[in-house]
């Protein structure tokens, strides 16, 4: 049967330029990749055409070739490179891990390992709740933390104490193994030593081959002044111990603020709702409030005051971390209505009402005086 026309195969024009060409074919080979069909021939076929047809047009000299000869340019051995030869081999390798870029975005390789299978031991995290009063003052704390770490009977090497992990023979020591499948060769990760390049014949009985072993760790914490809810502390090199002698990875404590009675916190600032009664908000008056220093600070009211005025106590907040700073205090008070009156307290607080004048209270004589006159524009 007579070969189609390249360009026809990868469905572009015979001006498309090297972008064009290399984004048709990378969308056809993702479309019939063998993997994506198992087992569908009619795939497998059109899959090695358009990796022909783009072997050729993707080279210059090739190109021009077949653009002048068409496919009589590779007949009988012309046009060295093509489809088998040793060039076509090294540039497939590249252009299928273009593909395999596309499909799984460069992930998947798996963690990092060195010689000898040596492996990073993982990260793992720690949640750690405080008081307020706790990072307002800093603390030492102990934790107990659940962890591998390397096994002392084969110091992590995995191996039965006086042997040695060997090479393994399935790959040659690369952790690596590489197959054939039709025109283009995959690599894989060994599956005898699972990519580490050795393989242990005689295990250590205590950690089975893996080098590590699973306890309990005391660890002692620093916990600084200042302290803000979501920081993270790295402790370096506490985490899971590496595989086979490899190093260890980084515990990771978050720490978290639990609420508070009183005070909540934004940055390095407190705040603090108080509430006063009626008449000391008329008359003006003092009250205490307790610091997370552990001291009282008076606060002063004038007379008049209303509802959600706002006091400032310069310095009394939270530390600035790593610093000798300190946030501030907002006090916001909030009036109380009287409840429960007595027949005697009812009395007094209507012969007030009756006494009352619009100085008395602006604000709300000013409003349904404005309502008024809203209510009355209405009818007109």
């Amino acid at each position: 049967m007579a070969k189609r026309d390249y360009y026809e195969v990868l469905g572009v024009s015979k001006s498309a330029d090297d972008k064009e060409l290399k984004g048709a074919f990378r969308k056809l080979a993702m479309q019939l990749h063998p993997d994506k069909n198992p087992g569908d021939k009619a795939a497998e076929a059109a899959f090695k055409e358009i990796n022909e047809a783009y072997d050729v047009l993707k080279d210059g000299q090739k190109r021009a070739a077949y653009d002048r000869f068409g496919h009589s340019a590779f007949e009988n051995g012309m046009g060295a490179g093509g489809p088998g030869s040793p060039g076509f081999n090294g540039d497939f390798a590249q252009t299928m891990s273009d593909i395999f870029e596309s499909f799984f975005g460069g992930e998947g390789q798996g963690r990092e390992r060195g010689r000898g299978g040596r492996e990073r031991g993982a990260d793992l995290r720690y949640n750690m709740e405080i008081t307020l009063e706790e990072a307002f003052e800093g603390k030492q704390v102990e934790i107990r933390v659940p962890t591998s770490i390397t096994c002392d009977t084969c110091s992590g090497s995995g191996a039965k104490p006086g042997t040695t992990p060997t090479s393994c023979r399935t790959c040659g020591g690369q952790g690596r193994v590489r197959a054939m499948q039709g025109f283009f060769t995959i690599e894989r990760t060994c599956p005898t030593c699972q990519g580490r390049g050795q393989v242990i014949a005689e295990p250590c009985a205590k950690c089975g081959g893996s080098g590590r072993t699973t306890k309990e760790k005391m660890l002692t914490v620093n916990i600084p002044s200042g302290i803000e809810d979501g920081t993270r502390i790295r402790l370096s090199g506490e985490g899971e111990a590496g595989v086979r002698g490899g190093p260890p990875g980084d515990l990771y404590i978050f720490i978290g603020l639990k609420p508070h009675e009183f005070f909540q916190r934004d940055g390095a600032d407190i705040f603090c709702k108080v509430p006063i009664s009626m008449t000391a908000a008329a008359l003006g008056g003092q009250f205490d409030v307790p610091t997370l220093s552990g001291e009282k600070t008076k606060v002063k009211v004038p007379e008049g005051t209303q509802t959600a005025k706002q006091f400032r106590l310069r310095g009394k907040g939270m530390p600035v971390l790593r610093s000798s700073a300190f946030g501030d205090m907002y006090i916001q008070v909030v009036v109380e209505t009287p409840r429960n009156l007595t027949r005697r307290q009812r009395e007094l607080l209507e012969e007030f009402e009756k006494a009352s004048s619009g100085e008395t209270h602006p604000d709300s004589t000013g409003f349904f005086s404005k309502v008024k006159d809203f209510f009355g524009n209405l009818g007109d």
